[in-house]
């Protein structure tokens, strides 16, 4: 929920620490600062929970996501504590709630074979993508009711009760697993997991876009993409050299394992065209105002975590293959669909639904339909000393899609919009008549370039089948024995 609760609080936040807001761009490292610290902090604490266990390093991650809540709630109480304090903060929640999905996602791997293992990765993948859901509601309806006490820092202090509850309660209930359900590494090559965490990091900054409605790359995009290659080419020749290579060989060497990774990022580029354009094209488009914009994308967004629970559901039943492909041609048969819509989209009815309700309720089904088949396609793969590294990439290749998704979304976006509209023309005899023909003309243009871009995701959706198809083996628990030896 915090990696989304700024969503809404964000205009607020960066108010007290002295922006306004014709310098919103330099607020947009509120949230490249946590992807960047969330991205980074995955193979190192996959790494490092493979070596010293799942409970002391998910304890220490919520002990540094605590302590950057109280920056992050502390930003413009002092004189000292501007805009960097306030970013500094939202990093270090970053780099603890890095390791928290993978870790618990590595738990459920430890603790399940077979069927089971889809079923309880299901159930973590359904309440992870539930922040997104509820996460910007929490943050509004929080801050709101607090406004006397702190308004939207009291969202931040909050954190620092629930991440100890949390670390209390996992450190007491691992007491009960037998040992060997608490698998160890023998060493964490340290120098090759920072060089993979910073390089991905680098990257980060370099796709995200800080003034995507006038650039598509941000201005650390040369910069930042050019240290990201040679951090990213040191750890691949040392991953090359070295007898013991922080990921195996053997799943580098394994289709399925290759084949999820490509998944997870064409899926994961899929999914930033949904959350991106949805609202946009709602206030853009459907002339809603933020609110209902917001609303229109809840339908997607509710449909994630129930999809992620029956993927778990269905795989264990019908086996990995096919439950990741009834997932991705369930995403991709809704943006068709929705690659169709029409300025009078929300008047369309089914039945006592609208149209384009059931289109985003089924496209966020089949994202969450797909999670639990690839991440159960690595754990698999992966020897049971390594499912806090295997965890880590799994999710690692889903995020990184996203923010590629992004940079590229704000390219083609820009150009094909500027593209279709051209150099309007407006004759029209008075000056309101004049801005309404102009106003139709842009909204015209702006239907265009997202229906274009739908279309495209759908591509996405069905080339991810593909590899799904091609490289996920039909009952792949049969290496679940041996990897776990």
């Amino acid at each position: 929920m915090d990696a989304y609760v700024v969503v809404t609080l964000l205009p607020v936040m960066i108010a007290d620490v002295g922006l306004t807001i014709d310098r919103l761009e330099q607020a947009t490292p509120l949230v490249s600062g946590f992807l960047t610290g969330y991205i980074v902090a995955m193979p190192l604490l996959g790494a490092y929970s493979d070596a010293r266990g799942r409970a002391p390093v998910y304890a220490a991650c919520m002990a540094v996501f605590a302590a950057g809540s109280v920056i992050t709630a502390t930003a413009g109480l002092f004189p000292f504590a501007g805009a960097p304090w306030l970013v500094g903060g939202r990093v270090l929640q970053g780099l603890g709630g890095g390791g928290l999905v993978p870790l618990t996602l590595a738990l459920a791997a430890d603790l399940y074979r077979g069927p089971r293992r889809t079923i309880a990765l299901g159930s973590v993948a359904g309440l992870q993508e539930a922040g997104s859901l509820f996460g910007p509601l929490y943050g509004a309806t929080l801050a709101a009711a607090a406004v006397s006490a702190g308004g939207w820092r009291l969202v931040f202090w909050l954190n620092v009760p629930l991440a100890g509850i949390c670390a209390v309660g996992l450190l007491m209930g691992h007491r009960g697993l037998e040992p060997d359900q608490s698998p160890r590494m023998s060493a964490v090559d340290w120098l090759s997991a920072t060089l993979l965490g910073a390089g991905l990091g680098l990257l980060v900054l370099a796709l995200y876009p800080d003034d995507p409605a006038n650039r598509a790359t941000g201005a650390l995009f040369f910069p930042a993409g050019a240290l990201s290659v040679i951090l990213l080419a040191a750890y691949a020749w040392r991953q090359l050299r070295r007898l013991e290579p922080l990921i195996p060989r053997q799943l580098l060497r394994s289709a399925g394992f290759i084949g999820s990774s490509v998944a997870n990022v064409l899926i994961g580029s899929a999914l930033m065209v949904a959350l991106v354009d949805v609202p946009i094209l709602g206030r853009l488009v459907f002339n809603l105002d933020e609110l209902d914009s917001g609303l229109l994308l809840s339908r997607l967004l509710l449909g994630v975590p129930i999809g992620a629970l029956l993927g778990g559901l269905l795989a264990a039943r019908l086996g990995l293959r096919p439950a990741a492909l009834l997932g991705l041609a369930c995403a991709a048969a809704a943006f068709w669909q929705m690659s169709g819509w029409r300025s009078d989209e929300l008047a369309l009815r089914l039945g006592p639904f609208r149209q384009a309700d059931l289109a985003l309720a089924a496209c966020g089904l089949g994202f969450g339909i797909v999670i639990a088949p690839l991440a159960a396609s690595v754990l698999n793969l992966a020897r049971a000393e390594t499912h806090g590294l295997a965890s880590s990439l799994v999710v690692l290749a889903r995020t990184l899609g996203m923010l590629v998704g992004l940079s590229a979304l704000t390219a083609f976006g820009l150009h094909r919009f500027h593209q279709i509209l051209g150099t309007p023309v407006v004759n029209d005899p008075t000056v309101r008549e004049r801005v309404d023909h102009l106003a139709r003309l842009v909204a015209a243009a702006f239907l265009q370039e997202y229906r274009e871009i739908f279309g495209l995701a759908a591509g996405l959706c069905l080339l991810a089948a593909l590899v799904a198809l091609v490289t996920l083996g039909p009952i792949p628990y049969r290496f679940s024995a041996t990897a776990s030896k």
